[in-house]
């Protein structure tokens, strides 16, 4: 029953802002209009903010086994190449493949990892967590922003790849942050505390906005896309990693740690990025809504037989 309310927990407050979106559309409150210039707002403006103070926030916290970073990083690198490689052989249109390739290695890491980690060790989960999610993150969003132009259109050469994805409103966002690190620089309480709640509230609107969006009839027209992504996601990719992590030896707050970037829903990120790039918005979206959904099992699922097998 714990671990229930643990997947519960973490997953239905991510629903609720879905369906508040959802229902205020319905009622006429807002526009579908008015929404797509909100998601393109909160693209350009939030999710900056949110990268930068992700970075600043996180940077001191970067202290776990180098065990852990090193084969973190090298899974999801390799999981990007395999997906890049094999996607596009199986789906025809560029605007569908980068959503997708994106959706099988992008999880909701930042927000799930935290509290499901502390829920489970404490102090200590918390801990590496925050600073996996430093470091995981910028990779997510970098790789995003490459693929999503890369798929943009047929005709790609580097440099003006380079300068779109430089360009790109989250990498910049990251790009602050750095500097930031790099030079030591503090930022007053009275700044950062706005800061903090800007960053706070991008999820929460960014997933309101897609609610506002969603067309459930579209979901069903995307299922022959959607079914065979999600099982990836949430199913083959997660087994394969537990393997890893008892493969390699991984203690038991490292292992949960890593599971986490795979294991847990696509990152609602993703749906105004692909909308803002050129990305097919209305499948990333119904991936986002419909992982989320099915997460509470299947996160359920990962915790019970990592408890179960005595690995956490």
């Amino acid at each position: 029953m714990d671990n229930i309310l643990i997947a519960v927990n973490a997953v239905v407050p991510f629903l609720c802002y879905i369906l508040f979106g959802y229902f205020v559309r319905v009622a006429g409150v807002v526009d579908e209009p008015f929404m797509r210039r909100m998601n393109q707002m909160v693209f350009r403006v939030f999710f900056p903010i949110m990268m930068f103070y992700n970075l600043y926030h996180h940077a001191s916290q970067i202290t776990p086994d180098k065990k852990l970073i090193l084969v973190s990083v090298i899974s999801v690198l390799l999981t990007i190449l395999a997906a890049f490689l094999i996607v596009p052989r199986i789906v025809k249109e560029n605007a569908k493949r980068g959503v997708i390739i994106q959706a099988i290695y992008r999880s909701n890491f930042v927000l799930f990892a935290l509290p499901l980690s502390t829920n489970i060790f404490g102090d200590s989960g918390a801990a590496i967590a925050s600073a996996m999610i430093a470091i995981i993150i910028p990779i997510y969003n970098i790789f995003a922003i490459m693929i999503l132009e890369y798929f943009r259109g047929d005709d790609i050469r580097v440099l003006p790849l380079l300068k779109r994805v430089l360009s790109n409103p989250m990498i910049f966002g990251a790009l602050v942050g750095l500097v930031f690190i790099v030079l030591g620089i503090p930022l007053p309480a009275c700044i950062e505390k706005p800061i903090a709640q800007f960053s706070d509230l991008t999820t929460p609107l960014a997933l309101f906005i897609l609610g506002s969006t969603l067309h459930f009839s579209s979901l069903l027209d995307h299922a022959k896309y959607v079914i065979p992504t999600l099982a990836v996601k949430l199913f083959v990719l997660p087994a394969c990693m537990l393997l890893v992590t008892l493969a390699l030896q991984f203690d038991p707050v490292s292992r949960f740690v890593y599971l986490t970037m795979f294991a847990t829903p696509v990152a609602a990120a993703s749906y105004p990025m692909a909308a803002n790039m050129g990305g097919d918005g209305a499948l990333a979206g119904e991936l986002v809504v419909a992982s989320t959904a099915v997460s509470v099992g299947t996160l359920f699922l990962w915790i019970f037989i990592l408890k179960s097998c005595g690995w956490i």
